[in-house]
Formats: structure tokens, sequence, C-alpha cells
């Protein structure tokens, strides 16, 4: 099935469906509030128009369900009038960790661009997440920072991880510290790692040098799933793929979302055998039918995932004609 990469908000977050915790003074369902582990709550404030800061919706929280039977959490919107950063939101998840013993899933800004675009969604260290709750199985981190100089932008240090097994950083530019810091860590349980590399106008100033840790394989012994999507290096880093050691213990990879060509496709072509994966997925590109076609026959039985492309809008003998990556603002 081909994966989707709208930005919106989840109806269901590890295998569990999405419940939105009503704010306080609002109607609670007919029967109350759903039992604690059923579904994956998620915490928003109501944006420009509320007069409920953050930590007002984390103390009504904590009075309404038991956490130490939640299985999953997205946070939502969590400011209140003026947008700002990330941080206080991190310490109360810190502060508060030992009241979640049960919680495998998180999902840092779930937010959609109605309520914040991607690119600015001004994120900050969130190592002390994964330290803070070390049974973590799932995690998606959306967002970063906007241009220009900022301490609101996202980090990451180097840590370990024993039982983290899917990491989603979904961005419009994501630094290259980022992905280095993650080539330094030990995560033995991951299985899916998915990274949306995004413009350099944005931050995404990852270079495959970055990349190479990630690329040689046994970084991750259990990887099976590798995304690095929506990049405007896209050419480039097919071609790394071409030859990358990783590539053998994958049962699918994903090239979404960005800039690949002829180029990159005729790389691919000519690299190291593509057949064992179940999937490749290549949704949003400006690859020719005909190169296409000769990819999936050296890639089959794969299944090669693609819609049409957007070549008939671009013209790659024009220096002017730009390309353009599937979620960048």
């Amino acid at each position: 099935m081909s994966a989707t990469y709208d930005i919106d908000h989840p109806e269901s977050f590890h295998g569990l469906p999405v419940f939105t915790l009503p704010a306080p003074g609002e109607p609670v369902p007919p029967g109350g509030l759903p039992e604690p582990g059923s579904v994956a709550w998620r915490l928003e404030c109501a944006g420009y128009d509320s007069a409920q800061d953050f930590g007002t919706l984390w103390k009504h929280f904590a009075d309404s369900v038991d956490r130490s039977r939640v299985w999953a959490l997205l946070i939502g919107p969590w400011w209140d009038g003026e947008y700002s950063g990330f941080r206080p939101v991190v310490d109360l998840l810190v502060a508060d960790a030992d009241r979640f013993p049960a919680l495998r899933a998180l999902f840092l800004a779930d937010v959609v661009s109605e309520e914040c675009e991607l690119s600015w969604l001004q994120m900050c260290d969130v190592t002390p997440v994964f330290e803070a709750y070390p049974l973590l199985e799932e995690v998606t981190v959306r967002g970063c920072g906007g241009p220009g100089p900022s301490d609101e932008k996202l980090r990451l240090r180097p840590f370990r991880h024993g039982a983290l097994r899917t990491l989603r950083f979904e961005s419009g530019g994501l630094p290259g510290h980022v992905v280095r810091a993650l080539g330094s860590c030990e995560l033995p349980s991951l299985e899916r790692l998915e990274l949306w590399l995004g413009v350099d106008w944005y931050g995404g100033d990852t270079t495959v040098d970055d990349l190479r840790p990630l690329l040689a394989g046994g970084l991750f012994p259990r990887l099976r799933h590798l995304g690095l999507q929506n990049s405007e290096i896209q050419d480039e880093i097919a071609a790394a793929l071409a030859s990358a050691p990783v590539v053998a213990q994958l049962e699918s990879l994903s090239l979404a979302m960005g800039t690949l060509t002829d180029a990159g496709a005729e790389v691919l072509i000519g690299g190291q055998p593509l057949s064992h994966l179940a999937r490749l997925d290549l949704y949003h590109h400006y690859v020719g039918e005909a190169v296409l076609g000769r990819l999936r026959d050296a890639s089959a039985p794969a299944v090669v995932e693609a819609d049409p492309g957007d070549t008939d809008d671009w013209d790659p003998e024009d220096e002017d004609d730009m390309r353009y990556v599937a979620v960048g603002e």
C-alpha cells in the first residue's frame, strides 16, 4: 500500500485511535472519557483564540486521565495566543516521566499548516525526552525551526535507547548536525527510520557525507525500512544508495517527496540489486516515464511506487526551471 505524506492530524497512532482531550469546561463524550490505554491521547491548546496555556492543559490531563495507563500521546498546538517554542513542553514531559510508566509512543508537534507551517515550528533539544522515556517504541518529531538564527531549533545529542523501533523526523529542512548525532546513536531495536531532509533555505544542510554512517550498514542492525525523503539533493542520495551496504538489510526504501530525476534513477538502475525489496517508494519525483519503466524492470519483483511525476511541468534543459520538494514551508 502506498504511503501518504500529507501534513495532517493522524486518525490513529501506534495502532490506537487518536482522541483529543476536551479542554477544561468543554463537554466530554456521552459515557465519559475513554479508558486510558484504549486511545492515543492528543493534547492541544485551542490556538490563537485560546485563553489556555499548555501548563493548564497539562494539569487538566493529569486530573482527568490516569496517566500511568496511557500508551500513546500526541502533543498538538501547545501555544496560547502568540506562538512559542517547544522547550516548555519538553520540560514538562521530562519532569513527569515517572507518571507515564506505560508510555510507548510519542508524537512531538502534531501540528498542521493551518495552525503553523512545518518549517516554522520551533523545536529544541529533544534528547532529554529519549533519555527520560527508555521504553518508548515509536517517536515522531515534526518541525525544526524557521530560517535564520534562533535558539529555538531542533537539536539532538547522541543517545542510547534499547526499545525504540520507529523514529521519524518530519521537517522542511533537517540540519546536518541532527543527522550526524543520529549516526552516533545506539538504537539496537530500530526497525524504521524516516528523515524528511528538506531544503537549505529552511536549514536543511544535510549532505551525503552526513548520511555515511547510516548508509554503511550495521549501525542499526534491525533496520528494515529507511526513508531519506523530501530532499533537494535526491539524485546525490540515490547515487550513494546505489552502492550503500545498508540497502542489503532493508525490506523497503523511500526516496519519496524529493527532486529525483532521470540522472538519479539511472544510477540506481546501474547500482546494486534492489529486487530483494518489497517496496521502493518514489512518490513525487521528476523521472521520465521511460527511465521509470526501466527502473521498474530492473527492480522487479520489488514494487516501485510512483505517481506520474512532475516531468510535464519541468524542463531539464532550462536552468531557470526549478524542481521542488513535496514539503517545503
